[in-house]
């Protein structure tokens, strides 16, 4: 075991949050789920960049395995901005949504204005349960809000 996966291990105890899940734990899961930890927002291909460099050698296909699996089991959360490719984030069990730049793409946590779950439920839910609701605010990052340059290129 590398120190880079032993050092993951140390952090929150993915490998008991992996076999509480009835998941085997391997490698890649702890690269995976230790990358997304620190830098949350990122697409499959990032993940996957990031997993090389912290264990060396593993398949994307590996890697995407493990988002999918990490995700079915709901210790990985997906979110898919319109016109983004999807981004994953440690599933916290919170209620919270995201505030997306329309310039640059910069992706933030919002807290959900009510605070319960679900946050927003529907006058007519045509006989579903509402187990959650996704909010996406779009808007400008502080930086491209500051920037008269990107913003000329916006109202074009």
């Amino acid at each position: 075991m590398t120190s880079t996966i032993a050092a993951a291990a140390t952090g929150p105890d993915w490998r008991e949050r992996l076999r509480s899940a009835g998941l085997r734990v391997t490698q890649p899961r702890l690269a995976v789920l230790e990358t997304v930890r620190e830098s949350s927002h990122l697409a499959a291909d990032q993940v996957c960049d990031r997993v090389r460099e912290r264990i060396g050698t593993v398949s994307t296909q590996a890697v995407y395995d493990a988002l999918n699996t990490l995700t079915d089991h709901q210790i990985l959360r997906r979110i898919e901005p319109a016109g983004s490719a999807m981004l994953f984030e440690i599933n916290a069990g919170d209620n919270h949504h995201h505030i997306v730049c329309r310039q640059c793409g910069a992706v933030a946590d919002v807290d959900c204005a009510v605070g319960t779950m679900p946050c927003a439920v529907p006058q007519q839910t045509h006989g579903f349960v509402v187990e959650e609701a996704e909010v996406t605010y779009w808007g400008l990052c502080p930086d491209c809000a500051s920037d008269p340059q990107r913003r000329s290129v916006e109202a074009t």
